[in-house]
């Protein structure tokens, strides 16, 4: 009889961990990556690279595919779809655009099936002839399990695929004639 108390206790003991890591933080856990790079080009050029969305399959590692309107820079209030796959997660974000200075900020926020899924802004400063692109992805844990495989696994493939993309935006744009 013992026994099947402890293993009762102990399946109980799991459900109840189980189901903590299922509930809403009750607090606010953000995590911030933050990437910055010098390109060659005026800001204006890598703005107007960097918020037209038909360009982010081509320098982000996570964007797979993007649609709406994906050919122009885009304006306060505009949005997108784009395809992703992040830290081995895949889906589709609607992003919309919140804030634009060009050729200096520009911000958007995500949404995965209606819910908060991040923002991300870009910060620009003419250096010269070159720039100084910085990009900054905030990302919330909406949940205990969400919270500790965020520190265990996702933030560092997230800042590895955020410094890669910064890196492959440099080159892309490095290259380009003009």
């Amino acid at each position: 009889m013992p026994l099947r108390k402890a293993w009762v206790l102990g399946v109980a003991v799991l459900c109840a961990a189980a189901a903590a890591c299922l509930l809403p933080l009750p607090w606010d856990l953000t995590t911030q990556v933050h990437n910055e790079v010098v390109i060659a080009r005026s800001a204006q050029h890598v703005f107007d690279y960097v918020t037209t969305p038909a360009h982010w399959p081509d320098w982000h590692p996570s964007s797979l595919a993007v649609s709406g309107a994906t050919g122009h820079p885009l304006q306060p209030g505009e949005q997108v779809s784009e395809t992703f796959r992040v830290a081995g997660r895949s889906g589709v974000v609607v992003w919309t655009v919140t804030a634009r200075q060009r050729p200096a900020f520009w911000a958007i926020a995500g949404t995965i099936e209606g819910r908060p899924a991040g923002t991300v802004a870009y910060t620009l400063r003419e250096e010269g002839d070159q720039t100084r692109f910085s990009r900054d992805f905030r990302y919330r844990s909406p949940t205990l399990g969400f919270a500790i495989l965020n520190q265990l696994v996702l933030r560092r493939r997230v800042e590895a695929e955020s410094a890669e993309a910064v890196v492959r935006l440099k080159a892309r744009l490095e290259g380009m004639g003009g």
